[in-house]
């Protein structure tokens, strides 16, 4: 039993000074006197009195906190796990030692984590974030492949718990989707998802070919930070093409079967947005306009751009770009990053959602870039 504790040593030791590097990139008390000056302003007599500016407080709040509890979540684990640890040394208690062994490993995995989160630290990384994605040339076995896609998303929101909303659907001519765009709603979305944007390639024996033959897909996801009351986005009203037209699809869960669908173009870059699955036009046209400033901000960010005037003429650098990750299911399996030179064989697990180790392979690339 000694001998399983005394092998440990080297890893909690190094997840010991790891934690102090983290403490100290958190800057976890000047961030506690931070959050505790902010609680102590919600609390002000006059604190509504301008309810914008506390609104802007409370998610400032919100987002610093969060910050805070994590880490603080994971130096506590480790702390009660040190004592823990001290104490089996010394007793002879096999069953302790399990115990010690599962939560040694529960707190890497924290630890982990908490990593990618402090690596989330762009402007918009904890924001929501708005999902498109567009089958390439090919038909219905590209159009299959965007619902793949969409599938690999909706699935990877639910391990993360975070909230999936459609904002606009379209059915495939016989199967899959010819575009979807959706709202994920959740802590960093955003700078967890960002990394998928781009071009992603299939290629595996195609279920709609008759002859059995090998085809190749590609499709296109942009992801783009829910735009909100805190970012400025100044749009012409002479800039926009409004139309309106009848909800297509299915109808159903995705959308409303109704006229009121809206389309919006912004004509200085022939960007185009669509919403119908809402209940009236105005909600509609809210939403599309949410998604266009989105989708604005996202170039912004992008290109690094100071403002809306210097987007134009960007049209053809979003609409198709380098693949980034190639999803082999035949001869062999294999989903590559193109990026960062990470791959996994289990791509059942990948297209169930499990695309962590992808993202956080990006997320350290870019840190270190």
């Amino acid at each position: 039993m000694l001998i399983r504790l005394e092998q440990c040593k080297p890893d909690i030791k190094e997840l010991e000074l790891g934690i102090a590097q983290l403490r100290q990139s958190v800057g976890a008390d000047a961030l506690a006197k931070e959050v505790k000056g902010l609680e102590e302003q919600t609390n002000a007599p006059d604190f509504w009195s301008n309810p914008e500016a506390a609104q802007h407080l409370l998610r400032t709040l919100k987002g610093r906190k969060s910050v805070l509890d994590s880490f603080l979540s994971l130096e506590n684990a480790f702390n009660s796990f040190s004592e823990l640890f001290a104490m089996a040394i010394e007793e002879d208690d096999e069953e302790l030692v399990d115990d010690l062994l599962s939560e040694l490993a529960s707190i890497k995995k924290q630890y982990e984590e908490e990593k990618i989160r402090i690596l989330l630290s762009g402007e918009y990384d904890n924001s929501n974030c708005i999902i498109s994605i567009h089958p390439g040339a090919g038909g219905t076995e590209a159009q299959d492949w965007a619902e793949m896609l969409y599938r690999l998303y909706s699935r990877y929101a639910e391990r993360k718990r975070y909230k999936l909303k459609v904002l606009d659907y379209l059915d495939g001519d016989e199967a899959g989707i010819k575009s979807v765009t959706f709202l994920v709603e959740g802590e960093n979305a955003y700078g967890y998802l960002k990394g998928e944007n781009g071009v992603h390639r299939l290629v595996r024996v195609s279920p709609f070919d008759s002859s059995g033959r090998r085809h190749t897909s590609f499709a296109s996801v942009e992801v783009m930070p829910e735009f909100n009351d805190d970012m400025t986005i100044d749009i012409r009203e002479e800039d926009l093409k409004i139309d309106h037209h009848r909800s297509s699809g299915a109808g159903g869960q995705h959308v409303n079967k109704t006229d009121s669908a809206i389309r919006i173009t912004h004509l200085p870059t022939g960007i185009v947005v669509n919403c119908q699955t809402e209940r009236s036009q105005v909600q509609n046209r809210e939403t599309a306009m949410k998604m266009l400033k989105s989708k604005l901000l996202e170039i912004k960010e992008r290109e690094q751009l100071d403002k809306i005037d210097d987007i134009k003429g960007v049209k053809m650098n979003i609409e198709w770009g380098s693949q980034i990750r190639s999803y082999v299911f035949m001869p062999y399996t294999l989903v590559k990053d193109n990026r960062t030179g990470y791959e996994t064989g289990n791509i059942t697990a990948v297209m169930d959602g499990e695309i962590d180790e992808f993202i956080s392979e990006y997320l350290k690339m870019k840190c270190q870039s």
